[in-house]
C-alpha cells in the first residue's frame, strides 16, 4: 500500500531530506518548506520506502501537493 506525503500549507520547498530507496518510519522528517518566513518540517504520515519524489527544492507548492510516495 502506498503512502503519499503531502504539503500541509503553501510554501517554497527548501529541501527533500530523503532520497529514492530510503526507508522511513512514521514521523521521520522527510522535507522542509519555507512558509511565512518560517521553516516548517514535513513529517512522514506512515512508513515505507521512498519510491517517487514528485517535487524539487525551489518549487512553490500548495496545500495537499504530493511531495513523495512511499511503498
Amino acid at each position: 500500500m502506498s503512502v503519499q506525503v503531502k504539503a500541509p500549507m503553501v510554501g517554497k520547498l527548501v529541501s527533500v531530506d530523503v532520497k529514492l530507496g530510503d526507508k522511513v518510519k512514521q514521523n521521520d522528517v522527510v522535507a522542509t518548506i519555507e512558509a511565512m518566513k518560517m521553516f516548517v518540517k514535513i513529517y512522514s504520515p506512515g512508513e515505507g520506502e521512498v519510491k517517487e519524489i514528485k517535487v524539487s527544492p525551489g518549487e512553490v507548492i500548495n496545500p495537499d501537493t504530493v511531495i513523495m510516495v512511499l511503498e
